[in-house]
């Protein structure tokens, strides 16, 4: 069985697949390891009512653009995960499926890497990690204070409403995944308390279109990390929330509570039986606002800049404002019966031992590509662009780190002296 590969490729999802795909159109032979199947976390660690919120037509793998029939729609979870394989199948990556890889290391042999896994050792030329940053659920300590017959769930367990006690929810943390998570509860009526951090949110359209139109229109995801304001803090910020369910819709929570819905500020800790929050819940709501606001503004820019006819809209008014913020909360009066933990992730890259990360553990990297010759990195949120860790701009990451790998092959078999001599003589 063969070992060796000009490259190994760790982790199948849409950015190993890609990297594939790239490297499958250069003639250069490679294998991905999966730890689980293509699709895997789209199909396990998506709840059911679960669907994009950025619109089909940014679904644009490398070679294999959305084509299904409604481009302004957005994909629920079993078509997403339907799109994924139908990609795998188009062009028949070399894929291990159900091989977990323990250990990446730098060869003490010879040049070129060795990797660990769960059917043996392999050796690679080079090496790209295409595994994400979505590792390891974070649940805080704080968790521990909660009784046992509080069901506690992190947003990547949670499946449909019907999976939780008859009771009532608190959701903390208000990313993309608590929002909506908060909404799929609240529509199934369900008494929801969520506490509302500080994620912006965005417009789902404005002045005749989705705002993904506007900003795609703008050049905004063609705008590179290095010149976004914000640099390389762009990595961590939360995503701004907005849903894709029913056709695309804004998420206000302020039109939840007038619902019916609990909005608190963020949970600052638990005593007994007592749920304290923070002071913080209009000045996170207002927050949210100004940021959709600003973008609104950015377009009505854009629009004026460049003579583009489109309506008027009027301008936000808040529907609701929180009066007298309840800043303690007992759960067994709330009668609160699950919580579920919305606030993201862990990076655990502890099982690759190359020297090429930061100072908190986070691969440092130029577009993918570190400082170690032949590793690189695929799929980061900003490695290049906004679209990086997603479905719309995965295809130009994975094309660059595709260029730099066959150049790097080049260089590798002109410094062979044997090659080298030949095309001395001219032979």
């Amino acid at each position: 069985m063969q070992t060796h590969y000009s490259v190994a490729i760790v982790g199948g999802g849409q950015a190993g697949l890609s990297m594939s795909y790239c490297l499958k159109e250069k003639g250069v032979d490679h294998i991905i390891f999966e730890k689980n199947q293509i699709g895997y976390s789209w199909r396990a660690k998506r709840w059911d009512s679960f669907c994009l919120v950025t619109p089909n037509w940014q679904c644009k793998l490398p070679g294999f653009p959305y084509q299904g029939s409604d481009p302004f729609g957005f994909m629920q979870k079993d078509e997403i995960v339907q799109y994924i394989e139908a990609y795998a199948a188009s062009f028949a990556p070399p894929i291990r499926e159900g091989v977990e890889v323990l250990q990446v290391c730098q060869s003490t042999t010879q040049s070129g890497f060795e990797l660990t896994t769960s059917i043996g050792h392999y050796t690679a030329d080079q090496v790209v990690i295409a595994a994400g940053n979505y590792h390891q659920p974070k649940i805080p300590k704080i968790a521990e204070r909660l009784p046992e017959y509080i069901v506690q769930l992190h947003s990547s367990d949670y499946k449909n409403p019907q999976s939780l006690p008859n009771k009532a929810v608190l959701v903390v943390g208000t990313g993309q995944s608590g929002c909506q998570i908060a909404e799929d509860l609240h529509r199934a009526g369900k008494s929801v308390h969520l506490c509302v951090g500080g994620a912006p949110r965005s417009p789902r359209t404005y002045r005749g279109k989705d705002v993904v139109e506007w900003l795609e229109q703008m050049g905004y995801y063609d705008l590179s990390i290095d010149q976004h304001p914000q640099k390389e803090k762009v990595q961590t910020k939360a995503n701004h929330y907005v849903s894709g369910r029913d056709g695309g819709k804004e998420i206000d929570l302020r039109q939840f509570a007038l619902e019916g819905m609990h909005l608190h500020g963020r949970l600052k800790t638990i005593s007994g039986t007592i749920l304290e929050f923070h002071n913080d819940l209009k000045q996170n709501l207002d927050q949210a606002d100004a940021i959709a606001e600003s973008i609104k503004k950015s377009i009505d820019e854009f629009i004026a800049k460049n003579h583009i006819s489109a309506p008027i809209e009027p301008a936000y008014i808040p529907v609701w404002q929180p009066e007298n913020e309840i800043l303690k909360l007992n759960y067994e009066a709330a009668n609160i019966g699950a919580v579920i933990w919305s606030i993201g992730y862990e990076t655990n890259f502890r099982w690759i031992n190359v020297p090429v990360f930061d100072g908190k553990g986070y691969p440092g990297h130029d577009r993918g590509i570190t400082a170690v010759p032949g590793f690189y990195f695929l799929g980061l949120p900003w490695l290049y662009t906004w679209g990086s860790g997603r479905f719309s701009g995965i295809a130009r990451d994975a094309a660059y780190l595709a260029d730099a790998i066959v150049s790097r092959r080049k260089v590798a078999h002109l410094s062979d002296w044997s090659v080298v001599n030949e095309y001395l003589l001219g032979s």
